[in-house]
């Protein structure tokens, strides 16, 4: 079935949720078509091996409503690659995809002015939060970090932007075409180069259930983002280097001049402070090095993305 926009939604135990969530969406696409902007239009779950009721009320939605169906994944892929698994029958049954979390804090409302900056041209609209007002202290410093760290080591984001965006169906083939397993959609969809726009919104509090990224996924998130865009680390590594030389050589000269002049050589003070200090530079630098060799490890065995096990309304 062909239809001219897909909302794809990654779900990972979201039963608490989705009643509201398919409420507000299938709203959505209704007065869309109400409004003529839009002829027909298709909610995609994809089920991230949910653990809960999450494929059971997916099948339940897509019996009842024609415009709901889903996919489920044999595992757990993951956040990125269930929203690669629902752009992917989107670029063959839409013209255009847009992808939002189950959660509700991206606003649904803003989906229609996606729809009309993309009637307008745009190949790409993506949803900018206009503030962090739901985000605590921790988060949202991090976030900004974030940010500001990317785009500092060469990698393309657009500014508090996650992954709430709408994406034709040039950009969406475009996009397929990348060939890596490691995946960073926000990186990679801003490197296409297709004429872009963006809605701004305000991002709202988690109606029920619990984040799916606490701090641990973050932090892993974020150097997935950095090392899979940016090579600067392995260069500031080489510079590093470059510097404990200049200081090697200069405690050498500083060691010869004292041994001339017969004073004694301070020790162990200095040269445990070195050893700690150039120690555990050289550690760091391993592990930045082997971020990198594990990523290309992971591109070599080119593994699919995810298997569909099963699928609902698709007909």
């Amino acid at each position: 079935m062909k239809v001219d926009l897909a909302i794809v939604v990654p779900c990972y135990n979201e039963e608490e949720v989705l009643n509201e969530t398919t409420r507000q969406l299938t709203a959505v696409l209704a007065d869309l078509e109400v409004a003529g902007k839009i002829k027909a239009g298709k909610i995609v779950y994809v089920d991230d091996g949910s653990r809960d009721r999450t494929w059971e009320l997916i099948c339940s939605f897509a019996r009842q409503d024609g415009r709901v169906c889903g996919l489920k994944l044999a595992h757990n892929a993951g956040h990125q690659r269930a929203l690669w698994a629902g752009m992917e029958w989107a670029a063959g049954h839409a013209e255009a995809a847009v992808s939002i979390d189950a959660d509700l804090q991206d606003d649904v409302q803003a989906i229609g002015e996606m729809v009309d900056a993309w009637r307008g041209g745009a190949d790409v609209v993506y949803g900018v939060r206009q503030e962090r007002k739901t985000d605590t202290f921790f988060k949202k410093h991090t976030a900004q970090a974030f940010y500001r760290l990317m785009n500092a080591l060469g990698g393309e984001v657009v500014y508090n932007h996650a992954d709430f965006r709408l994406m034709d169906k040039r950009a969406l083939q475009a996009l397929l075409a990348y060939p890596e397993r490691n995946l960073f959609l926000r990186g990679m969809v801003a490197s296409l180069g297709f004429r872009t726009a963006k809605v701004y919104y305000d991002r709202k509090e988690r109606m029920a259930g619990e984040s799916k990224y606490p701090l641990g996924k973050m932090v892993s998130f974020a150097l997935d983002g950095i090392t899979s865009f940016s090579v600067r680390p392995l260069r500031y590594i080489a510079m590093l280097g470059f510097l404990f030389i200049l200081i090697a050589v200069v405690a050498i000269i500083y060691g010869v001049v004292v041994y001339c002049q017969g004073n004694t050589i301070p020790g162990w003070t200095s040269l445990l402070v070195s050893v700690w200090f150039i120690g555990g530079s050289i550690l760091l630098a391993l592990g930045i090095i082997g971020e990198y060799v594990g990523k290309i490890y992971k591109e070599v065995k080119r593994r699919p993305h995810y298997f569909v096990a099963e699928e609902a309304g698709m007909d």
